[in-house]
Parts: C-alpha cells; structure tokens; sequence
C-alpha cells in the first residue's frame, strides 16, 4: 500500500561487499576488460614513444658507426652547422681551423678547385697549385698535373692547346662534392675522402662532345702549416656511381644558360 510522506523511514547501511553486490544488481557495475584494455593501450603509447625518442641517438660508446661498422650514425652524414670560412685567396677558400671539419671542409673546396676550368689553362692551373698546396711539395705537384694536362689530353676535351673552347661553346669542368670523410687523422697530418659528382664537356649547339655527369672519389692528403690546412697529395678513383634517373636530357642551350646562371658554392663540414 502507498507509504504517507509523513510516516518516518528508515535506512539501512550495507558494508562494503555488499554494496558492490547491491550496485551490480542495479546495473552498475564496473567493466574490468574496458579498463585493462584502456592501460594495455597507454602502455604501447609510451613504448612507441620512447623508441622514437632513442632513434636517433647512438649506442653508448659509439659516436661514427654501428656496432658492425657498417650503417654510419646520422652525425657521419649530417652538417656540423659551422659556417664557412670567410677569407680567400684567388677566388678559392682558405683560413680553416686547425680541426677535423677543417680538414673536411679544406678538402671539400679543394676538390672544387681541382676540377675546375681553371685547371685546364697552364697560367691559371699554376695559380690554383700555389694556392692549396703546401709551399714544400708544390713544385713536385705542379709538375706532376702538368704532364696530366697536356695538349693531347685537353684535346680529347675539344679544346686547343691554350684550353680555350672553339667559337660559340662554353666548357664546362664543375666538381660538386657529395659528402667528405676523415679516413687518416693526425694533429699536423690529415687524409680526407671526398665523394663527387662532375660535369664535363662542351655546352653550345653542335657540340660533338656534350656535357655529361661522371661520379668519383678524390682523397687528399692535407698537411697542418700553422695557420692553415694545405694539399700535400691526391689521388682520384672513379665511383661511386648510383643508378641513372629516368630523366630527360635537357638541350644544349638550356645547360649553356645553366652554366652562366647557377654559381657555386663555398662549402664547410
């Protein structure tokens, strides 16, 4: 029958086991595999998380390479962010610091110099030598990539004997390096490999040698003077070379204009 609001109630008060039964027989009951599932997930978050934050970092005691010495760490092939120097000499870079990525970034730009137009002309040829090579070693050098650039083989680049270009074509002798490594240190001694890609030949209409793409790799032996790193050697070898691109050849007029547009680069380590 209807109880009168006026009449008193009374309470009861379950303990603790038995409200839990009590909720459950409302409908209330906790759902123990949602929330197991719930903790599962923000686990695998922060897993995933910690793995993505230690990716990039090296092993303890490694700094260059991988345990198997095979997979250089991101520091072998990312820029130090060192500006570069600020001083030349004849147009090329010089003043480095007395460092490992001075070293690397001497033997960068010198690798520009020794592959460049300059080298073809016997006047221009001998300033570039004064200017990187260790005062002691450059007579030796000099005459050494004299007998490397004689009329006969400037010929076999479509130039005189002076290495001028015929009428209405432009030479071109660009070396664009890739990526440098320290594979010799020393304090006052130092050996830096230097991986390239090149441009060669003659840009214009009609030429019969057009300008082509090669890969290779220079290694330069460098010798502290007190103030400078400075060329005491080289020695060049083809590759390595990655897989051409499928990719159309532009003409002749467009590498011309390339050439006389697109400046080069002062590069550092």
């Amino acid at each position: 029958m209807p109880v009168s609001d006026d009449q008193p109630h009374t309470r009861t008060r379950l303990p603790v086991a038995e409200q839990s039964v009590y909720q459950q027989v409302n409908g209330r009951q906790p759902r123990p595999l949602r929330t197991l599932l719930a903790v599962l997930g923000v686990v695998v978050l922060l897993v995933i998380g910690i793995s993505i934050a230690n990716s990039g970092k090296p092993a303890p005691g490694k700094s260059g390479s991988s345990a198997d010495g095979a997979t250089p760490a991101p520091a072998a092939t990312l820029p130090s962010g060192r500006d570069p120097v600020s001083t030349t000499s004849n147009g090329i870079a010089n003043g480095y610091p007395h460092t490992d990525q001075g070293a690397q970034s001497a033997a960068a730009n010198y690798a520009v110099a020794l592959g460049s137009e300059q080298m073809f002309r016997a006047d221009t040829r001998r300033t570039v030598i004064t200017t990187i090579t260790d005062p002691t070693v450059a007579a030796a050098l000099q005459a050494r990539l004299d007998q490397g650039f004689t009329p006969e083989i400037i010929a076999k680049f479509g130039l005189d004997a002076q290495g001028r270009a015929p009428k209405g074509l432009t030479f071109v002798s660009r070396t664009v390096p890739v990526g440098t490594k320290t594979t010799n240190s020393a304090d006052t001694a130092t050996k830096v490999d230097v991986w390239c890609t090149g441009l060669h030949g003659l840009a214009g209409e009609g030429s019969t040698r057009p300008v082509a793409a090669d890969w290779f790799t220079l290694s330069l032996t460098m010798r502290w003077t007190g103030s400078d790193w400075k060329l005491t050697d080289y020695s060049r070898k083809t590759g390595p070379a990655p897989v051409p691109g499928d990719q159309q050849a532009a003409t002749a007029e467009e590498i011309t204009t390339a050439v006389q547009d697109f400046g080069g680069f002062r590069y550092a380590r």
